[in-house]
C-alpha cells in the first residue's frame, strides 16, 4: 500500500468517527468539537486530492466561521441537562442501527463500484487558480453564490429569533 492510501484510510476513519460522536454526544459542545475534527480531516481529504485551496477555504469558511456560529447558537440557547428532553433508549438504538445500515450500504456500494477506464476529457484550465476559481464561482455559479449567503443571513435571522427569550409578565 502507498502512503497515499494509508493516509486516505486514517482520514476516513478519523472522519467517520467523529461524525459519529457528533450525532451520538450527549454534550452540545463535545459535539461542536467533534465537528470541527470531522471538517479538519474533510480538507485533508481535499488536500489528498491536491486542491489545496478548497482545503484552506473548507478550513476558513467551515471550520471558522460556521462552527463560531454554531457554538454561540449552542451557547445562546443555554442548553442545560436540567430543561433537556432525554431521549429513550430505543431512538438512540435506532439512530445506532440506521448508522450501521447505512454504513455497511456505501461499503458495499463502494466495493463493488467500477474504476474509469480510459481517457479523461480536460478542458485545459487550473481551476486551482484563484483567478480562474474566482471567474467561474461569480460568473456561471452566481445565482447558486447568492442562494447560499441568503441561506446563511435567514439561518443567523432563526438563531437570533429562536435565543430571544420571551418576557413573562409576573400578576
Amino acid at each position: 500500500m502507498s502512503p497515499i492510501t494509508i493516509i486516505f484510510y486514517f482520514l476516513g476513519a478519523i472522519t467517520l468517527a467523529s461524525a459519529f460522536l457528533t450525532i451520538y454526544s450527549k454534550n452540545p459542545i463535545h459535539s461542536a468539537i467533534y465537528l470541527v475534527i470531522c471538517f479538519f480531516t474533510i480538507a485533508g481529504h481535499y488536500l489528498l486530492l491536491n486542491a489545496q485551496f478548497l482545503a484552506i477555504v473548507h478550513i476558513i469558511v467551515y471550520s471558522g466561521a460556521i462552527m463560531v456560529l454554531f457554538l454561540f447558537t449552542i451557547m445562546l440557547m443555554n442548553l442545560n441537562k436540567e430543561d433537556e428532553v432525554h431521549k429513550p433508549r430505543i431512538t438512540r438504538l435506532g439512530a445506532i442501527t440506521v448508522f450501521i445500515l447505512m454504513s455497511v450500504v456505501l461499503v458495499t456500494i463502494f466495493i463493488h463500484s467500477k474504476t474509469i477506464v480510459g481517457e479523461y476529457d480536460t478542458s485545459g484550465e487550473d481551476y486551482q487558480s484563484i483567478k480562474v476559481l474566482g471567474k467561474i464561482l461569480l460568473n456561471e455559479y452566481m445565482v447558486p453564490f447568492e442562494f447560499a449567503s441568503i441561506l446563511l443571513l435567514v439561518a443567523m435571522i432563526g438563531v437570533v429569533l429562536l435565543s430571544k427569550k420571551e418576557k413573562t409578565e409576573k400578576k
